[in-house]
């Protein structure tokens, strides 16, 4: 499973809380954890100040409480939770899985585990609601897809071609076919 990662685990930047302007950047790797600023100052005293790096391995970044307590109140506590977990080796490898691969599981989940599913990050909540996944949805639900429903399907997506009722469809499949014929109609005259 460690073949799944990748050599940054983690990536993010922030600006640090009013009323500063410095800007912080903070990258796990699968060795340390590293942290730069930039000040970002009209002070005097500061206008020189370069940007700043500081390297720790995990084990001393677990140690070390001040980068702690600098990480939380600049990315917050989630973040700072997150990356003790990367430190400690509690990596979420469903996560790291390529897309064609959780599609292709997602679309055998149930409807309600799909949309808890979609709840569980910004990743996840991308996946379960693309029109990929409800195109293989639809396939393994519904067999056989005609052209006419496919170009619908299209048209609207693939979840709200889904979740749309057998008389609404056809509704919408009449009103297809006759804008269709409407339109080969005007081309012949």
């Amino acid at each position: 499973m460690a073949s799944l990662l990748q050599e940054n685990l983690f990536e993010t930047r922030s600006q640090a809380p009013a009323p500063s302007k410095d800007f912080y950047q903070l990258i796990v790797t699968r060795k340390e954890v590293i942290f730069r600023w930039w000040k970002i100052s009209l002070r005097s005293e500061f206008r020189e100040a370069k940007p700043g790096e500081l390297k720790e391995s995990h084990e001393y970044f677990l140690d070390d409480p001040s980068l702690q307590i600098q990480i939380a109140v600049i990315f917050g506590a989630n973040i700072l939770e997150h990356i003790f977990n990367l430190c400690r080796g509690d990596f979420d490898f469903l996560e790291r899985l390529p897309e064609s691969l959780l599609l292709y599981i997602i679309s055998f989940l149930e409807l309600e585990d799909i949309a808890r599913l979609s709840q569980v990050s910004h990743r996840f909540k991308t996946i379960c609601n693309s029109d990929t996944l409800w195109e293989k949805i639809v396939q393994n639900l519904c067999g056989a897809i005609t052209p006419e429903m496919r170009a619908l399907a299209q048209e609207v997506g693939w979840k709200q071609f889904f979740f749309t009722n057998k008389l609404q469809l056809q509704l919408q499949l009449r009103r297809r076919r006759q804008k269709q014929d409407d339109s080969k109609k005007s081309k012949t005259k």
